[in-house]
C-alpha cells in the first residue's frame, strides 16, 4: 500500500462517471495519485449508483469484493447516490466501510480522505469547493460525456432520483463552455451532454427552452468538435427550436434519447408523467419530417402498478408502430419515499418480465430492419478500438456509447478518427460491419 494514494471505481450511468472524474481531480489537486490496482490504494473508493434496486445489488457486490482484501492501512469509502440514499443498506451489508459520502457532497472527498487519515470522524464536513466552478465531464476515449445541469425537480412516481440528487440545478452557462473548449482543445471528437432531463436546462434560472441556445454556444466555443450528442430528453419539451437547431447543418447529431416510460395513458397518470400521446407521436413526426436520418432512442417500464393485459398492448403497438432505432426497457421495482411506493405492486415478478422479453423480442426485429436499410450506403464511424483479429471497432451517429451498436470495419485507420465506412452487413440484430473506403 502506498500512501497518498487511491482506486476509484464508478457504478451506474454516465453522469455518476462524471462524478468520479471531478471526485479524481479534487483528490489530484489536493496532493493524491490514482493507482490502478485497489491492493496498493490507501483509499478505496466505490462511486455507487442507487437508481434500482439491481444497481444497490451490484454496489454492495462490488464493496464486498474490494473490502474482502483492505487492509488495516486502509480505508474504503462508499460515495455517490446510494451513500447518499440508502446509507443504511451499504452499513448494514458492508461492515469494512470507514465512511458514506452522498452525491450532493462529492467535492468534500478531499477533506473525507484526510480526516480518516486523521482519525477524526467524518462529520460536519464544510464544502471547500464550489461544484460550480469544477470541470464536470468525463474522458472516455474520444469522447467526453458533459454535465450541464444535476438533480431534477419532476415528480416522477417511480423514480428515486429528486430524493437522492435534490432539486434541479443548472450549470453556469460560462464553466459549461469552458469545459467545452478545454475539450476542444484536447481533440475530443464526440461531446455528450448529460443532465438528469437536459432539456430542462436553465428553467431553474426562470429561462425557458435554454437548451437550444446553449448547444449554439457550445458549437462556437468548440468548434473542432465534429460530433455533438444530446441525451436524456424529457417528453413534451423537445421544443420546434431544438429540433430545427438540430436539423440544420452543424455538428449536433440526428440522436436523441426521449425515455418515454409507457405509451398507455392510464399507465402514464399513474406514473405521474406527461400523458398526451398524441402530442408525442406529433413531436416525433415532426422530428422526423426534418431529420428523416434521425436515429430515436426510447426507455420503457414493463408491469408498473395497476398495468393491466390491456395497458401493455398499448404500450407494445406503439412501439411498433413508431419503429425505435434504439429500446431500453426495464422491470418496475417499487422504490422507498417514491409516489409508487403507496400503490400495490400488483403485477407478478414473472409477468413483469415476460413482458420485457416481449418488447426486446419486438425490437430486435425493428432494430435489424432499420439495420438492413443502412447495408450498401456510406456512413462516418468514429473508430474506437481493434481487435485481436484486427477488425476495427467503432460507432456512427446512430450509437450512443455502451448502450447502443457498434459497427466492426475492416481496413485500416487511427483509433480517435471518424472515417467513411461502406456497410455491408448486419451482425446479429443491433451491430453493423463494413469497409473502411
Amino acid at each position: 500500500m502506498k500512501p497518498n494514494t487511491y482506486y476509484l471505481v464508478s457504478l451506474g450511468c454516465a453522469k455518476n462517471t462524471v462524478d468520479s472524474t471531478t471526485m479524481g481531480n479534487l483528490l489530484n489537486r489536493q496532493g493524491y495519485s490514482f493507482v490502478n490496482d485497489p491492493r496498493k490504494a490507501e483509499f478505496i473508493i466505490v462511486n455507487t449508483c442507487g437508481f434500482i434496486r439491481p444497481a444497490r445489488e451490484e454496489a454492495i457486490e462490488t464493496i464486498n469484493e474490494l473490502s474482502g482484501h483492505k487492509t488495516k492501512k486502509q480505508y474504503l469509502i462508499a460515495a455517490g447516490c446510494m451513500a447518499e440514499k440508502f446509507s443504511d443498506e451499504i452499513q448494514s451489508h458492508c461492515k469494512k466501510i470507514d465512511a458514506l459520502i452522498g452525491t450532493r457532497n462529492i467535492n468534500q472527498i478531499g477533506q473525507v480522505c484526510n480526516h480518516l487519515k486523521s482519525g477524526n470522524a467524518v462529520n460536519n464536513l464544510s464544502s471547500i469547493f464550489d461544484m460550480d466552478r469544477l470541470s464536470q465531464f468525463a474522458l472516455q476515449g474520444s469522447s467526453a460525456y458533459l454535465k450541464i445541469a444535476d438533480g431534477c425537480s419532476r415528480k416522477c412516481a417511480f423514480c428515486a432520483i429528486p430524493s437522492i440528487k435534490g432539486e434541479w440545478h443548472s450549470r453556469p452557462e460560462e464553466e459549461i463552455l469552458k469545459d467545452a473548449l478545454l475539450l476542444n482543445d484536447q481533440g475530443i471528437k464526440e461531446l455528450i451532454l448529460i443532465a438528469q432531463d437536459t432539456t430542462a436546462y436553465g428553467i431553474d434560472r426562470g429561462e425557458k427552452d435554454a437548451l437550444p441556445a446553449l448547444l449554439e454556444k457550445i458549437e462556437k466555443s468548440a468548434p473542432d468538435i465534429p460530433w455533438i450528442r444530446i441525451m436524456y430528453a424529457f417528453p413534451g419539451f423537445v421544443s420546434d427550436h431544438l429540433i430545427d437547431l438540430m436539423s440544420a447543418e452543424n455538428h449536433i447529431l440526428p440522436y436523441l434519447d426521449i425515455p418515454l416510460q409507457h405509451a398507455s395513458p392510464a399507465t402514464l397518470k399513474r406514473m405521474l408523467r406527461p400523458d398526451n400521446m398524441d402530442s408525442v407521436r406529433r413531436t416525433l413526426d415532426y422530428m422526423r419530417e426534418r431529420m428523416p436520418e434521425i436515429a430515436i432512442r426510447s426507455t420503457f417500464i414493463t408491469g408498473f402498478p395497476g398495468e393491466t393485459e390491456e395497458e401493455f398492448k398499448d404500450l407494445y403497438q406503439f412501439i411498433e408502430s413508431m419503429e425505435f432505432d434504439r429500446v431500453g426497457v426495464f422491470p418496475y421495482y417499487p422504490e422507498k419515499d417514491t409516489p409508487s411506493a403507496k400503490y400495490v405492486d400488483d403485477v407478478p415478478e414473472d409477468v413483469k418480465l415476460e413482458r420485457q422479453e416481449q418488447l426486446y423480442l419486438l425490437q430486435q426485429e425493428i432494430s435489424h430492419d432499420i439495420n438492413m436499410r443502412y447495408v450498401g450506403k456510406t456512413m462516418n464511424v468514429l473508430i474506437e478500438g481493434i481487435q485481436e483479429d484486427g477488425m476495427l471497432v467503432g460507432r456512427t451517429y446512430r450509437d450512443a456509447p455502451e448502450i447502443d451498436g457498434l459497427v466492426f470495419v475492416s481496413g485500416e485507420a487511427e483509433i480517435g478518427s471518424i472515417i467513411p465506412v461502406n456497410i455491408t452487413g448486419v451482425v446479429g440484430d443491433y451491430d453493423l460491419i463494413g469497409k473502411a473506403k
